[in-house]
């Protein structure tokens, strides 16, 4: 029996102005949307998909309040409303952003608390949660002999998560992903949007070639029981770009693609970007993993609703002549920031795309500064490394350990910079804010003093996040 994808298209406009200026959707759109969803989980079920406590958990993808970043504020307003009219007792929008980021604030900026007020709907700050161990499954630790092993053999997993894990039978859990491409994971959709569960200090270990087989160890813990992608627009060339390219990342889908089965959702996801799970590294991963409910592909999946067939997609007529929209970020960078790769290894998952994406969008959205050397990887040529002048930014522990005390021998420790892990992207962010004099205060799009509030109340409540200083722009931290 296959596996049903409900795909609904929305025909209301979308915006004519230009992408660089993010607005609210218009009354028509918002309209075609609630009424879509409402269609989607009427399909699914409606009421009887209430669970024993009745209470309702809703994942949105927060990773940062970046234009076209995060879930639609409107699509989640849709979900929550159908949820209270079928009578859910409470309803919990939960999430842990990205490293350098604070949930509350980016639940602030992208207007998500003022959303959880007018719906009595509870937000939930996993980054100021407890939290448990638990194991990464996928690989054995390095430390056992396997050159390609874990260097982080555990995360720790917040308490809502694991009161889901242990009582999975008592609640409803729907993840709301973006429709996004991401240059480190290829789509990032229902299986990526679970990325959020491990707490902040756990995320940047092995953000490299393993980040794939993570995010299925994360799946292998829990999976939601309805996952609906949110594509009212899509981004292609990444997932987090700078604003000034919206034109060129942002594509209008008008597209909302539902399913009980995560995996079979992302397969449909990818295809609107012209991808397969062959393509897709962790889904291919989850499939062969068995964690997939026998759903190996296209021939598996029975399609519902606005779209017939997945063969040929192209929603709004403009794939590419290789037939897929682009991945990998978009090629356009400071000149005056020179990047200087390792010969044997730089992972596009943490160290090489994770930097490129932080100094595209201070260049570009804040004015950033150039003049200073990215080095990122392993098997340096020692004589290009000697030639370097000035200030440097050393990403990712293999280049640590290899160039960064030749570095600072010759230039001094004050003009070397040093971010570790395979992905410390709070270090990374705040070594760029030194380098690029971005104060981060304007990185943030809600009032400093909202936003000071917002960081005192979350460390009072315990946050573990992982938050650049916000002096770094006039004090070197890194």
């Amino acid at each position: 029996m296959k596996t049903k994808v409900i795909v609904k298209r929305m025909q209301s406009p979308h915006q004519k102005e230009s992408f660089t200026c993010f607005k609210p959707l218009g009354d028509d759109l918002v309209r075609e949307i609630y009424d879509s969803v409402t269609s989607i989980f009427d399909e699914m079920g409606g009421a009887s998909l209430l669970k024993e406590s009745r209470e309702v958990y809703i994942k949105p993808n927060a990773v940062d309040a970046k234009p076209y970043s995060h879930t639609r504020v409107e699509v989640l307003g849709a979900v929550i409303r159908y949820w209270k009219r079928m009578g859910a007792a409470k309803i919990y929008l939960f999430e842990n952003s990205t490293q350098a980021n604070y949930t509350r604030l980016v639940f602030r900026a992208a207007g998500y608390t003022r959303l959880c007020r007018q719906t009595e709907a509870i937000p939930v700050f996993l980054d100021e949660e407890k939290s448990e161990p638990l194991p990464f499954t996928g690989r054995r630790p390095a430390e056992e002999g396997d050159p390609d092993g874990y260097d982080l053999a555990s995360f720790r997993m917040p308490a809502t998560v694991m009161k889901l894990i242990r009582e999975r039978d008592r609640h409803l859990y729907i993840s709301v992903p973006k429709l996004k491409t991401h240059s480190m994971g290829v789509v990032t959709l229902g299986v990526k949007n679970q990325w959020g569960f491990p707490m902040q200090p756990s995320r940047g270990f092995d953000h490299n070639y393993n980040l794939h087989s993570k995010l299925v160890d994360v799946l292998g813990y829990i999976k939601p029981d309805i996952t609906i992608i949110e594509g009212v627009e899509g981004t292609i060339h990444g997932h987090y770009f700078a604003t000034a390219l919206a034109d060129e990342q942002v594509r209008p889908f008008r597209v909302l693609i539902a399913s009980a089965n995560v995996v079979a959702a992302d397969i449909v996801g990818s295809r609107i970007f012209g991808l397969g799970p062959g393509d897709v590294p962790h889904l291919k991963l989850a499939i062969d993993r068995g964690l997939s409910d026998g759903v190996r592909g296209e021939q598996d999946i029975a399609l519902s609703g606005d779209l017939e067939s997945l063969a040929n997609v192209d929603l709004i007529g403009d794939m590419p002549a290789q037939g897929h929209y682009p991945w990998n970020l978009y090629p356009k960078f400071p000149d005056d920031v020179r990047v200087i790769r390792g010969r044997e290894l730089v992972c596009r998952e943490g160290c090489l795309n994770n930097p490129l994406c932080v100094l595209q969008t201070m260049s570009m959205d804040n004015a950033g500064r150039g003049g200073w050397t990215l080095v990122a990887g392993k098997g340096h040529d020692m004589e290009e490394i000697d030639g370097i002048r000035g200030r440097v930014l050393v990403a990712g522990h293999c280049a640590i350990e290899e160039v960064s005390g030749r570095l600072i021998a010759r230039l001094g420790r004050r003009n070397v910079y040093l971010s570790g892990e395979c992905n410390n992207l709070c270090a990374t962010v705040e070594a760029m804010f030194h380098l690029m004099k971005v104060n981060p205060m304007s990185y943030v799009p809600v009032n400093p003093l909202v936003s000071s509030y917002e960081f005192v109340v979350a460390r009072l409540k315990g946050s573990t996040s992982r938050v650049p200083n916000p002096l770094s722009h006039l004090v070197k931290r890194v």
